[in-house]
C-alpha cells in the first residue's frame, strides 16, 4: 500500500513539476521576440479594436467567448468551420479610419501545448477605399497572451484580469516568424511583403472575453516603399 502511495504521489508531484515548467517556459517569449525583426522600413500600421462588442460583427460557434455580435448575426456551429471565428472591423491609421478588415482564424492541429504553442491559422482581407486591397497570410502563436491573461483571469476570484499586456502573436509562415503579405488591388497591387500582428491587452473577463483590448497590424518591406503607398 505504502508504494502504492508513493507512486501516487511521485505521480502527481511530477505532473506539478512539468505544468510548473510549461507555465514559465523562460524560451517561449525569446522565441516570438523575433517576429519584430521585419524590417527597418515600416509602411503602414493599421490599428482595429480587438473587442467583439467594438467590431463591426463578430461571431463564432455561438457557445465559445466572446459571445457573436451582433445578436442575431449567423453562428458557424457546422462541424467543418465550427472552431472558425470571423471578425470585421474599422481599421484605422494615425487614429483616422482607414477601411474595413476582415479576419478569419482557426484553432490549428499543429498546436503543441508542450512546446509553448497554442496555434491559431488566420488571414486578413483588408480593403482601403481609394488605395487598394491586400491579403495577410497569417500563423499565431497564443500561448502568452493565454498565459499572462487568460489563465490568471480564470484563476481569479473576480473571473477577470487588469493590467497591462503587449505582445507580438504573429509565429509565421516566413522563416522569420512574420505574416506574409500579398497584394489585391489599387497601390498593393503585386506586393509581396510581411507583416506583423500585435495585441494590447488591458483587461479581460471570463464571461465577455476580451474588453479591453487593441490590435494592429504592421506593414513592412526589406527594400524603399513604392511610391505612393505609404498614403
Amino acid at each position: 500500500m505504502k508504494y502504492l502511495f508513493g507512486f501516487i504521489v511521485g505521480t502527481l508531484f511530477g505532473a506539478a513539476l512539468c505544468l510548473a515548467g510549461l507555465y514559465h517556459n523562460p524560451f517561449a517569449d525569446a522565441r516570438g521576440a523575433a517576429a519584430i525583426a521585419i524590417s527597418d522600413q515600416l509602411l503602414g500600421e493599421f490599428s482595429f479594436p480587438a473587442v467583439a462588442a467594438e467590431s463591426i460583427a463578430f461571431t463564432n460557434d455561438g457557445e465559445s467567448t466572446p459571445a457573436p455580435h451582433p445578436a442575431g448575426i449567423a453562428e458557424l456551429w457546422e462541424p467543418a468551420i465550427s472552431r472558425t471565428r470571423v471578425l470585421v472591423t474599422v481599421m484605422t491609421e494615425r487614429g483616422e479610419p482607414a477601411g474595413i478588415g476582415v479576419k478569419f482564424s482557426s484553432d490549428s492541429e499543429a498546436t503543441r501545448l508542450l512546446r509553448s504553442e497554442a496555434l491559431v491559422d488566420s488571414a486578413w482581407h483588408v480593403y482601403l477605399p481609394g488605395r487598394g486591397t491586400f491579403f495577410v497570410d497569417q500563423t499565431e502563436n497564443l500561448w502568452g497572451y493565454l498565459r499572462d491573461v487568460v489563465i490568471p483571469a480564470r484563476w481569479s476570484s473576480a473571473d477577470s484580469w487588469r493590467g497591462t499586456w503587449f505582445g507580438i502573436v504573429t509565429a509565421g509562415p516566413n522563416a522569420l516568424r512574420t505574416a506574409r503579405l500579398v497584394g489585391g488591388s489599387g497601390r498593393f497591387a503585386d506586393l509581396d511583403a510581411e507583416a506583423v500582428e500585435t495585441w494590447n491587452a488591458r483587461a479581460y473577463s471570463t464571461q465577455q472575453g476580451p474588453v479591453a483590448m487593441q490590435g494592429s497590424l504592421m506593414i513592412a518591406l526589406p527594400g524603399p516603399p513604392p511610391v505612393g503607398l505609404s498614403q
